[in-house]
């Protein structure tokens, strides 16, 4: 027998999106917004962004960009720059957003061992990485925890100190250290839920299950418990 499901029941519960505006770092000039749209173990991420370094050594500039997570939940502060180079550095902001969860390739790989691959990094100036991938279950628990941040790497050295300007990464030595410092950053979080497929104009959706329990509501119908834990109205016929 078929039933009409209560919209809102457990039966029809929606997964959650993620938003974030990134807030730039260590003087940046960029901007961008990412949106992460989690439906069971698959995450469908868009990330743009806009106004960062166009080039580096003659060709364009490759970004890499992570979820973070872990730790804090917040993006770092310029006072956790603890060697005064005027450069707060992915180490030295590691306390506040935590280590790569998820690298947000353009393809390929997403786990944290693809963090430094430039062949799968952004290029240039302004991009879109619009995706969907296998969550791994570390960055959905610090997604859920609040404590997760999609942070963009690669600064100009033009505009650091020539001290700076003149240092290796700390995480990758055979790169300067502006390749690899934070220039974006922003936490993940919760926003609208998300839309079920059909139902959404009239908030009711068609559903069947196995009844286990019912409540008589008057008027013919009664509210019926599936084994689900969902909910549903059943008229019934009087001359049954």
């Amino acid at each position: 027998m078929g039933a009409l499901a209560l919209s809102g029941s457990p039966a029809m519960a929606a997964d959650q999106s993620y938003q974030t505006t990134l807030g730039q770092l260590n003087g940046s000039s960029a901007s961008g917004t990412v949106t992460v749209d989690v439906t069971g173990n698959q995450a469908h991420v868009v990330l743009k962004v806009s106004g960062l370094p166009a080039t580096f050594m003659d060709a364009p500039y490759p970004h890499v960009q992570h979820i973070h997570g872990g730790k804090q939940g917040i993006c770092p502060a310029p006072s956790a720059d603890t060697n005064g180079d005027g450069v707060v550095s992915t180490t030295e902001g590691d306390p506040a957003y935590g280590p790569i969860l998820t690298t947000l390739s353009t393809s390929g790989d997403t786990s944290p061992a693809a963090g430094t691959d430039l062949k799968l990094a952004g290029q240039g100036a302004s991009y879109t990485v619009d995706r969907t991938f296998e969550l791994n279950a570390e960055t959905k628990a610090s997604l859920e925890a609040g404590t997760a941040l999609v942070v963009v790497h690669g600064l100009d050295p033009a505009t650091l100190s020539p001290a700076a300007a003149e240092a290796k990464s700390d995480i990758v030595p055979s790169l300067p250290l502006a390749a690899t410092s934070p220039a974006l950053c922003g936490t993940l979080t919760a926003g609208q839920m998300k839309m079920p497929a059909g139902g959404a104009d009239t908030g009711v959706a068609q559903e069947s299950g196995t009844d286990t329990g019912a409540l008589a509501l008057g008027g013919g119908l009664a509210l019926v418990a599936l084994a689900g834990g969902a909910y549903v109205i059943h008229r019934h016929n009087a001359a049954a």
